[in-house]
């Protein structure tokens, strides 16, 4: 029997496992266990994700970093200069920059912009909404060009994701005067036009490349390597003198306000090298200022346009008059009637009577009706061979970008009033630059060379006519300026001058203008030792003042006064001088005190067209 002590007498109690409580958790063993386990899954999962990266994925991810930070800029390069025959510079590069921006990042701190804006003299509005527009890319130009002063304003800024690039920009110390030879380049300092065209692969160079690393704001931070060196453009050196360059413009200028003319051009060229010396052209147009010009200004119309040489093509007419053997300069007499010859229903006529001529009298009076006569004697296939041969219908060869080869029909198509009213200048067209080429070759003695815009680059040249008829004609030219002729007014004071006025109506849409006229004179000096040759073309002069012998022999003569000094040629007409001196200008005749009559010839355009090609009032003349 159990006692009442016992009964209140604690129990031991029997101990029991851990394990086998009731809802215990897993034993501190078993959780590190576990907790091992888990970080070197962690731990594994981080060496396979670096392995890919590292090894499986290394070059993608090198790229995707490459193009968020690596980049290849290109190492801007200065272009050429380009120089006159005498190193004066006409076209020189000067250092720039450009700003750019990141529109991304800019875009991100736009409170920024109107500082910027500010800075770059722009409406803050514009350039959110210009970047907004771009948003999806990660260069865009803020500005162009600007001077390097200029542009670190806007640099020191330090705005995110605005930055600037180093370029070059092309300038033109002689403006205007040498516009239209040497043309202008592009924003990118590529040529456009003239001979930075002709001549861009020589003088812009190329580029080098560096690859460099930029930091979030798209600043450099390094560069790593040169990629590709950078190749400077070459210098070119032309033929054109700046010192007769600005004669000639300058000429022209006073001369096209003197007559109210639309346009005009002149090319002077060096007789046994076909160096271009000279070419002027108006209107023109500022190189340094593109923006405020028309095409129609930038238009080298020495080389593009054309125009019907008028009485300037009897010299070629002559000389293919000579080289028939049927000619010489005094014979056979050519009756030229009273100044009045119809043929095929058309006036044939010269300005005043001039009765019997000699070959050398029809350039000396300038008859038409004399050239018309000598010319439907010759064989068609010889006269159309001699222009032919002196360029006349094909392209000079000069390089320039543009340049016509006029409009010379086929011989065999010649109809007998057609080849009558070439022979002085009518029904074919020429440019001033193939019309210089021809009194160059002339006056070379019969050799033609190339034009060239380059010093030093001349060609050996090619035998057109005999050396023979060459100095014969010259000396028929020569009569020309004699002081009852129709170019008295390009004589030089202490030289000879040998050549031809010419003057035509100016071809309009359904045949010519009735007053309105182009003027021409093409001469060479000195005549007895040929040296540079001259053609001036003025375009648009009227009634009052059209003769070439009247606006364009002037021209010639002035320019041509200058450039013999300049290049020092020595006179030719020493023997002639007096004690007191010979008299300058064109007041009398050279290496006399006597004054010479006023020129009594003259070109005469009225009518001279083609039947089927009138002058626009009267219908047919």
């Amino acid at each position: 029997m159990t006692k009442w002590r016992d009964r209140i007498r604690p129990q031991p109690q029997r101990a029991t496992s851990p394990s086998r409580r009731r809802g215990a958790g897993p034993s501190a063993r078993k959780r590190m266990v576990l907790v091992v386990g888990v970080l070197g899954l962690i731990s594994l999962g981080l060496v396979a994700r670096a392995f890919d990266l590292q090894v499986v994925r290394k070059q993608f991810y090198q790229k995707q970093g490459d193009a968020r930070f690596l980049r290849e800029v290109p190492i801007p390069v200065s272009r050429g200069t380009i120089f006159d025959r005498n190193g004066e510079p006409l076209a020189v590069s000067t250092p720039v920059t450009s700003i750019w921006a990141n529109p991304a990042v800019l875009l991100a701190n736009s409170d920024r912009i109107p500082a910027l804006a500010k800075a770059l003299g722009g409406d803050p509005q514009q350039i959110e909404q210009y970047l907004e527009q771009r948003s999806d890319r990660e260069f865009v130009y803020l500005r162009r060009q600007m001077p390097p002063e200029a542009a670190q304003t806007v640099l020191d800024l330090d705005i995110p994701g605005v930055n600037g690039q180093r370029e070059f920009k092309r300038f033109y110390p002689s403006g205007e005067v040498t516009a239209h030879v040497l043309g202008v380049t592009n924003i990118d300092d590529h040529g456009q036009e003239g001979l930075e065209l002709a001549y861009d692969d020589w003088l812009a160079g190329k580029p080098g490349i560096k690859r460099v690393i930029r930091d979030g704001k798209g600043h450099e931070v390094e560069t790593l390597e040169q990629v590709r060196a950078p190749k400077p453009g070459q210098n070119l050196t032309l033929s054109i003198d700046r010192g007769i360059q600005f004669l000639a413009y300058n000429e022209l200028k006073n001369t096209l306000d003197k007559f109210n003319a639309a346009s005009g051009s002149m090319v002077v060229m060096d007789v046994h090298t076909g160096e271009i010396l000279a070419m002027a052209s108006l209107p023109t147009y500022n190189p340094n200022a593109l923006a405020g010009s028309k095409p129609v200004q930038r238009r080298n119309r020495a080389v593009t346009d054309v125009v019907e040489p008028g009485s300037t093509m009897k010299a070629f007419t002559l000389a293919a008059a000579l080289s028939s053997g049927k000619y010489t300069p005094t014979g056979p007499a050519i009756d030229t009637g009273n100044g009045h010859w119809f043929f095929y229903g058309h006036d044939i006529h010269d300005d005043d009577p001039n009765g019997v001529l000699t070959p050398t009298g029809v350039l000396t009076r300038s008859s038409n009706v004399g050239a018309a006569k000598i010319a439907m004697t010759l064989d068609t296939s010889l006269m159309y061979n001699t222009y032919r041969a002196f360029g006349f219908g094909n392209s000079t060869g000069s390089g320039f970008p543009g340049e016509s080869s006029g409009l010379l029909r086929v011989g065999r198509d010649w109809r007998p009033l057609e080849k009558a009213i070439m022979a002085y200048g009518y029904g074919l067209n020429v440019t001033p630059l193939q019309l210089v080429t021809g009194y160059a070759t002339i006056a070379d003695g019969g050799v033609m060379h190339t034009p060239t815009f380059i010093k030093g680059d001349d060609s050996p040249g090619k035998q057109i006519i005999s050396p023979t008829v060459a100095h014969e004609l010259v000396s028929m030219l020569e009569t020309v300026t004699g002081p009852n002729s129709t170019g008295a007014n390009a004589r030089i004071a202490n030289y000879s001058v040998a050549g031809k006025t010419g003057t035509s109506h100016q071809a309009i849409a359904g045949g010519y203008a009735k007053d309105t006229y182009n003027s021409l004179f093409a001469g060479i000096v000195p005549a007895s030792n040929p040296q540079l040759v001259a053609v001036v073309v003025i375009n648009g002069t009227t009634k009052g003042g059209y003769f070439g012998g009247t606006v364009s022999a002037p021209v010639f003569a002035s320019v041509m006064s200058g450039a013999v000094r300049l290049l020092d040629i020595p006179p030719d007409n020493i023997g002639r001088w007096y004690v007191g001196g010979p008299l300058q200008g064109n007041g009398g005749l050279v290496g006399s005190q006597t004054p010479a009559p006023p020129p009594s010839a003259n070109d005469v355009p009225v009518h001279e067209a083609p039947v089927d090609e009138a002058p626009v009032e009267g219908g047919a003349p």
